[in-house]
């Protein structure tokens, strides 16, 4: 059995004269916790998108432990689940009317479906929402029902493109907590942020890309090289920081 939860070879992305990713080469072990950041526009969604089957690659190949994304869609996507930047809902559906439409497509029995749905939508603490359409849900709760979406039908690998994003503190105690127990219990979590201090927290790996490139990666640690991450990450992608002369006209 191999050893890669996900692993990327040569993945080439491009829109007109763009290239938003640039023939990129990533592993992902087995069991890790691994956390890819990047500024906006590094090309971290797009690649994620191909990764799990949501875009088609123009280049290159993506599996899901053995398994070819595209050769082998269904099989692929069994073993994922996935949380997906602006994911699309049916927002005239309920929170539990929309997790119980999703076990059935995965195949899984409505007894097995009906104790899921109850048990995340009770950690999640959306239990309370459940009469409430989820048009009328606000961001951090859309954020959870999506999460919970993508744990549904447990599986091997979670690819989450910001997780965290519009959620309160109380649920991202929680949120962190599910995603440190699936990784012990042997899952594998791939985490897309902009909150470096969030990756160092949670991630035991990391990637960082930049216009479309991996511009390092491997054990956090080997990383930041006895830095923070902020302060590498800073580096590696030529960020600008504004100078004590600039916008002195706010200084008081």
């Amino acid at each position: 059995m191999t050893t890669n939860a996900l692993r990327l070879a040569g993945l080439t992305k491009r829109f007109g004269d763009q290239t938003a990713v640039d023939g990129i080469d990533l592993t992902v072990p087995a069991g890790s916790f691994f956390g890819l950041v990047g500024p906006n526009g590094a090309g971290k969604t797009t690649a994620l998108s191909m990764a799990v089957g949501l875009l088609r690659p123009d280049a290159g190949t993506a599996e899901i432990f053995g398994t070819d994304v595209w050769r082998a869609p269904t099989a692929a996507k069994r073993l994922v689940g996935v949380l997906p930047d602006g994911m699309a809902m049916t927002e005239r559906l309920t929170g539990r009317e929309m997790l119980t439409f999703l076990g059935h497509l995965h195949g899984l029995p409505a007894g097995v479906v009906a104790d899921r749905v109850d048990e995340l939508l009770s950690v999640l603490d959306l239990d309370r929402a459940e009469r409430t359409l989820i048009l009328g849900y606000s961001a951090g709760m859309r954020k959870k029902i999506a999460l919970a979406s993508a744990l549904l039908g447990a599986p091997r690998l979670l690819v989450l493109d910001e997780p965290f994003e519009a959620v309160d503190p109380v649920s991202a105690l929680t949120i962190r907590s599910i995603l440190k127990r699936f990784v012990a219990g042997g899952g594998s979590v791939v985490l897309s942020s902009h909150v470096m201090a969030l990756v160092e927290q949670l991630c035991d790996t990391v990637a960082v890309m930049n216009a479309g490139r991996v511009v390092a990666a491997g054990p956090i640690d080997e990383v930041r090289g006895g830095r923070t991450l902020d302060e590498v990450f800073v580096e590696l992608v030529n960020a600008r920081t504004a100078g004590e002369e600039e916008l002195s006209w706010l200084a008081s």
